[in-house]
């Protein structure tokens, strides 16, 4: 398998979010998980000041477009590019071309730092940080690429798969 890559994808400006929503609609469908690690709407907060008062809001950094780290592939590029609102990927006619670590630093994205575990499938660990800190159970899988586990935990009585990151985790 090849390295996900940060892509950027055109959009009809205004349907930056419903095209987030899409894509992830469809990686669950999909069961793309492993293939398209991520899709951001990169927002930053601006301060206006009106009739003397000070206001906060966010705006969209990049209005009409949506970056996706993904694992470039004919079933990867085919999801991004027939969603609805997408135009195209940017970069000379149809092949996307990925951002430059360099260019993703300078937007304030951190770079994905890889963790390695010494956890199998079937190992029980217990969770020491986060939401679900002191639970345990035994692990189901494990994706590499987005850094995480996916455990049982008891929720009312109902064995519930969630998905733990990496450094979350400790094996028992």
């Amino acid at each position: 398998m090849s390295e996900a890559k940060w892509y950027v994808a055109h959009t009809y400006s205004g349907y930056e979010n419903k095209v987030k929503a899409d894509i992830e609609k469809t990686i669950e469908n999909r069961h793309l998980e492993d293939q398209i690690l991520e899709v951001s709407v990169p927002m930053h907060d601006v301060t206006e000041v009106k009739d003397g008062e000070r206001k906060t809001s966010s705006k969209k950094m990049f209005p009409g477009y949506v970056l996706i780290n993904m694992v470039m592939n004919d079933d990867t590029w085919y999801v991004v590019r027939n969603t609805r609102g997408v135009t195209g990927f940017v970069g000379p006619g149809s092949k996307p071309v990925p951002l430059t670590d360099q260019e993703i630093r300078a937007m304030g994205f951190q770079m994905n730092q890889i963790v390695e575990i010494d956890v199998e499938v079937g190992d029980y660990v217990r969770v020491v940080s986060g939401a679900w800190e002191g639970t345990e159970g035994s692990v189901k899988a494990i994706n590499p690429a987005k850094q995480t586990v996916t455990m049982d935990v008891d929720i009312f009585g109902r064995a519930t798969s969630v998905e733990i990151a990496f450094l979350d985790i400790k094996k028992m």
